[in-house]
């Protein structure tokens, strides 16, 4: 069973930064193209990156330059580093087992990111 635990989610002021974090279980990441997906508050779900098998990140152009997707294969672990916040990065983060462009794969619960001052 794919199991998705996400942590990390903040509030944080515009141009701040944070680390989010999804433990995985029931699967290796390292065998698995891993995504992060986001959904603001009213829209719909977006996917903002993906790390592939061979561990190339694949970014948005909403995000490009400002996150970066990385994985701990020993920890069985996905993480998401946020830079230079703004306001319109507010959203629950999901991560998810899943390929570039697709939203459509197991995810986890959610983790919070508000950026407001």
């Amino acid at each position: 069973e794919v199991v998705l635990v996400e942590s990390g989610g903040d509030l944080v002021q515009p141009g701040g930064s944070l680390t989010l974090a999804c433990a995985a279980s029931g699967f290796a990441i390292s065998d698995s193209s891993m995504s992060w997906l986001r959904q603001a508050p009213g829209k719909g779900l977006d996917w903002i990156s993906t790390i592939t098998r061979l561990g190339k990140g694949v970014y948005s152009e909403s995000v490009k330059g400002r996150f970066t997707i990385s994985r701990d294969n020993a920890k069985n672990t996905l993480y998401l580093q946020l830079n230079s916040l703004k306001a319109e990065d507010t959203a629950m983060y999901y991560c998810a087992k899943s390929s570039v462009l697709d939203i459509n794969g197991p995810r986890g619960q959610g983790t919070q990111v508000t950026v407001s001052s």
